[in-house]
């Protein structure tokens, strides 16, 4: 018989039989279990052949069961055995959105995949994975024979077929729909088509989630270790936990081993991460332990935030060493310090709580740890008010903080604050800021001669000080065509008054790195921190000027301040703000679309206008082709004891040149300019490279290759300098890094 499918049909299949009243199936009756859910069909014709029991649908099948759907040239349902055979470009697709391409498949009656060949499984995730033929197990996993995979796309953009850069081939792949899971057996990873490289305990996720394996290994050659292979194996614990487990192997240096592991709660999340190896430690001057053959070495590091609830979180850290060059030597980190920290905070829309501690370990050669702060307690309290009176905004401040170093100055300090502001418009457009603030704070140290800069230590014992602000602030935006753009210019001048203050006779731990420039110029404390307080009458000016037009906008800023009394200053020389006259501070920021944008900020002596601080910062280009440069001069003219505000010159140079589509060139080097006479203590002779880096890099759409050549020009213990090579390479959808 012939049925000529005027809608869309219903066809309930229950324990294999076919529902005698199709109408009847056609209402939406609730399925009492989900084996009983049914298959809703459409097709342009449905036969039923008698002799054979069976039902064959055809031209534009479409199958739809709890999500799923198989679309056909001519499906054929056998009553009597409840086989489902689809043939004519079969297209299946699961709950998860993954696709299934063949000639022909065999379906169970809850659209299961059964025996198919020629098959096609497009990911969801982007990958495709081919197979000449398959079979269904009794537990529902589907085996794959003479399989390949790629996460590559496998046509153009204007659809023509192309070869993939990388796939894997194996002799059979296991397709698990429940766990969601692609195991290959016998697998190879083949790149361009020639090179092939077996890999072990492959598995891949097919919606896109973490799975259990080895990563492919990182390759590198360093002076220090020489050839390098590092091999990861990667646990997924849970949804919400997991493992990395690498093993390092080197031909100068014994094995080393490190561990991460990852959390995430209902509440935070945490990380934990450890390296641990046994070498020869080479003992550089400042740092304490034992050297030696097979000393053992590590390094670990830990961090980790908690929102408690919607106002209360706790964070913290932890980094450390066994010694200074770790780090380097195994080019884990190059930071010069590491620091420990933990801090519960409580943030609401008028208040905010911290009650913290710091420590940090020196990397630093020609540091002494000792002299090192441990920070603790670090306490700070603010609270917003709104003015019942004028109308503006109070701030209350209560601080405390405590220092301690096991070879130098202890430091305790303590201050309470308010500070009032009203921002006020008047009719004429200027912007007028009224501030008031008040402040008494109260130190205790000892210990002081052990800080070797002066103006620094501070009296020893018990020390207090009262301090009182004033300061007006006024702004006039004025607005204008120019040049086919806008403009807008806005003078601006400041007053400020503060009472004569004992500050020498406070510690300075926080106030030290001090220098005039573009963004503190009208600040109402020059210094940095708070253990220095700039007292006496000042008067600030400048002008700001900003011009927009179609893809160029233009922001310059410049500015000098005005001290209206006799005394003294507290500023050491070289700082800009020695003399009566403070130097002249500017900044300039070019762009033009998101192709170029060029920074350049200055500080220019107001007696000799020689240029103190001449900074660039410019880069040129897109994300594919860029050329990034920067370039800083301090020529502060200052006294070689105070450490903090020497002399400096440096370039910087970044790169990267994209050609033939998916190649590139990248590079990036840092040259110290410094020589003798502008810092003796440092050492450089006028052109020192500090660190250099050249690559190529290969990407498309599915893999990512780059070797990457670096010198380092310094060795510190047993950290040499020298070249290095390291060979990286990702793959898109495998998890392969």
């Amino acid at each position: 018989m012939s049925i000529a499918a005027a809608g869309f049909a219903i066809l309930a299949i229950s324990e294999g039989a076919l529902a005698q009243d199709v109408s009847a199936a056609t209402q939406n009756t609730p399925p009492a279990a989900e084996e009983r859910l049914p298959i809703a069909f459409e097709a342009d014709t449905l036969e039923y052949d008698q002799n054979n029991d069976s039902v064959t649908a055809s031209g534009n099948v479409v199958l739809r069961r709890d999500g799923q759907s198989v679309r056909a040239d001519t499906v054929t349902w056998n009553r009597g055995t409840g086989q489902i055979v689809a043939t004519g470009d079969v297209r299946v697709l699961d709950r998860d959105g993954n696709q299934l391409f063949t000639d022909r498949i065999e379906l169970t009656d809850e659209l299961k995949t059964g025996a198919m060949e020629n098959m096609l499984l497009a990911l969801r995730e982007g990958g495709r994975l081919a197979a000449a033929d398959g079979e269904r197990l009794p537990n529902g996993d589907v085996i794959l024979n003479k399989a390949a995979y790629t996460g590559c796309d496998v046509v153009d953009s204007e659809g023509c077929p192309k070869k993939p850069s990388w796939r894997i081939t194996a002799k059979q792949v296991i397709y698990s729909e429940d766990r969601k899971r692609i195991s290959f057996r016998g697998a190879r990873l083949e790149l361009f088509g020639a090179i092939q490289l077996p890999l072990l305990g492959l598995t891949v996720s097919t919606v896109g989630q973490s799975v259990s394996g080895f990563l492919v290994p990182d390759f590198r050659l360093s002076p220090s270790n020489g050839v390098e292979i590092s091999e990861t194996y990667y646990w997924k614990i849970a949804e919400n936990r997991d493992l990395a487990a690498t093993a390092y192997a080197y031909t100068k240096a014994a094995p080393m081993a490190s561990l991460e592991y990852r959390a995430l709660t209902g509440s935070g999340a945490y990380q934990i991460t450890g390296y641990a190896t046994a070498s020869n430690r080479i003992p550089i001057f400042g740092s304490s332990g034992n050297g030696g053959e097979n000393a053992f070495r590590g390094y670990v590091f830990a961090n980790g935030r908690f929102q408690l609830d919607e106002n209360w979180s706790v964070s913290g850290s932890i980094r450390r060493a066994t010694d200074r060059t770790f780090l380097r030597r195994y080019d884990i980190s190059r930071d010069d310090r590491l620091r420990s920290m933990v801090a519960v905070e409580r943030i609401d829309q008028d208040s905010y709580f911290s009650f913290a501690g710091y420590a940090t370990q020196t990397l630093q050669a020609d540091r002494n740890q000792g002299l090192i702060p441990v920070a603790f307690p670090v306490m700070d309290y603010r609270h917003r008010y709104e003015d019942p009176i004028f109308g503006g905004k109070i701030e209350t401040q209560l601080n405390t903080l405590g220092i301690t170093r096991t070879d130098g100055q202890d430091t305790q300090r303590a201050f309470a604050s308010a500070q009032w502001s009203l921002r006020k418009l008047t009719p004429l457009g200027q912007e007028v800021t009224l501030t008031g603030l008040v402040r008494g704070d109260v130190y205790h140290s000892d210990e002081n001669a052990a800080t070797s800069t002066l103006i620094y230590r501070g009296d020893p014992g018990w020390q207090e000080r009262g301090i009182a602000t004033a300061a007006i602030d006024v702004k006039w935006p004025l607005v204008g065509q120019i040049f086919g753009g806008t403009q807008v210019l806005t003078p601006r001048v400041q007053l400020v008054a503060s009472p004569n203050l004992k500050n020498l006779s406070i510690p300075n731990e926080d106030s030290r790195a001090l220098e005039l420039e573009d963004s503190n110029l009208f600040s109402l404390n020059r210094f940095p921190g708070y253990d220095r307080i700039e007292d006496g009458v000042r008067f600030t000016y400048g002008v700001d000027w900003q011009f927009e037009r179609p893809r160029w906008r233009i922001k310059t800023s410049v500015g000098q301040s005005i001290r209206l009394s006799d005394k003294p200053t507290l500023f050491p020389d070289g700082t800009g703000l020695t003399n009566k006259a403070s130097d002249i501070v500017g900044r300039t920021e070019v762009r033009y679309r998101n192709f170029i944008k060029v920074i350049h900020r200055y500080r220019v002596d107001q007696n000799s206008l020689a240029v103190r601080r001449n900074e660039f910062d410019a880069v040129v280009g897109n994300n594919r082709t860029y050329l990034e440069l920067g370039y800083i001069k301090l020529n502060r003219d200052i006294a070689s004891d105070i450490e903090d505000l020497q002399d400096r010159e440096e370039v910087r140079a970044a790169g990267r040149v994209a050609f033939a589509r998916y190649w590139s060139l990248f590079g990036s080097a840092v040259v110290n300019l410094t020589d003798r006479s502008e810092d003796p203590v440092f050492g450089s002779d006028g052109f020192q490279p500090l660190r250099t880096r050249i690559g190529a890099a290969y990407e498309d759409d599915c893999m990512q290759i780059a070797l990457t050549w670096r010198r380092d020009y310094e060795a510190t213990g047993d950290a040499r300098k020298g070249n290095s090579f390291q060979l990286r390479f990702s793959l898109k959808n495998i998890g392969l890094k």
